[in-house]
């Protein structure tokens, strides 16, 4: 993936490049001479960009956001993904009511699957995704959260689920991510009620991993991506496979998840390039990520 920027139908996609970190007792090498060294992978930056509609999530905008997560996916160059946002008042508002509000029963129908394929592509991205929200995170804004790996929020941060204040349910994962990540009272609390949370109760109940000041939550999420960016691709790919997959399992088939995913990093390149790279107190380089972790959900 070229390092850079592109933007289309609010949705911009960006690159950041990932350098090597040194090791905790670094020797001189033949590989790093003096200068910056070589790039050795990317952080992949996927920004909501209509900051004018507080970036409230249009059908076109839908499509985009499904485009960038295929592109991220498929990708083996990238290692960690953000999810931020453009303007300083929204994350994400949730789905356009304004587009919404001219569609007949049968066009709210037909922009479904449009939904459905833009939160199931953010959901399946085998890399490692760290949200970054700051203002209103509401309604699909906050799904669109929840869908990531790690929440990061600022101070600003202020997410709910009010679907059912105006006649609906949330419908991109909001009852089951918030069921999974904090527990059924708390999800049926946020959910039945509708009502809004600060970032510092977000922070105390566990909906958002990292709070921060205000205008810290994309430093603080990059920061973390980078230290994500420096490890094993396989093993945190794996890893992070194994947590989603078990995590609706009873204990016993979840171990059998986790197994799987062990084995999977024991019997990879990258197993034997860390174990190497340690032995030689050098910074491992990995190498490149088999097609089968492009795949969304693989174990194989």
């Amino acid at each position: 993936m070229t390092t850079g920027s592109a933007q289309a139908e609010g949705v911009s996609l960006r690159v950041h490049p990932v350098h090597p970190v040194h090791p905790v007792n670094p020797v001189p090498t033949a590989q790093a001479p003096g200068g910056p060294a070589a790039a050795v992978g990317v952080i992949a930056e996927i920004v909501l960009d209509r900051p004018a509609a507080l970036n409230a999530l249009s059908t076109a905008m839908l499509a985009a956001l499904a485009r960038a997560c295929d592109q991220v996916a498929a990708d083996g160059e990238v290692r960690a993904v953000l999810l931020t946002a453009a303007g300083e008042r929204a994350f994400c508002v949730g789905a356009d009511l304004k587009e919404r509000a001219a569609m007949t029963d049968e066009q709210i129908l037909a922009q479904r699957p449009v939904f459905r394929t833009a939160f199931g592509a953010l959901l399946g991205l085998p890399q490692p995704v760290i949200a970054a929200v700051h203002g209103y995170a509401l309604g699909g804004g906050c799904e669109l959260a929840l869908s990531c790996d790690i929440i990061v929020a600022d101070e600003t941060a202020v997410f709910g689920l009010p679907e059912t204040s105006v006649g609906l349910v949330p419908g991109c994962g909001g009852t089951q991510l918030t069921a999974r990540r904090l527990g059924p009272g708390r999800a049926a609390d946020l959910v039945l009620t509708g009502r809004k949370l600060d970032a510092a109760e977000a922070e105390r109940i566990g909906l958002a991993d990292r709070r921060v000041p205000a205008g810290g939550a994309v430093e603080c999420a990059m920061d973390l991506a980078r230290q994500i960016a420096a490890n094993s691709p396989v093993a945190v790919r794996a890893a992070k496979q194994a947590i989603r997959l078990g995590g609706g399992l009873g204990l016993g088939a979840a171990l059998e998840v986790e197994d799987a995913a062990w084995r999977t990093a024991a019997l990879s390149a990258d197993r034997r390039e860390g174990i190497a790279a340690f032995a030689a107190r050098r910074s491992p380089v990995w190498p490149p990520v088999p097609p089968s972790f492009s795949k969304r959900g693989s174990l194989s």
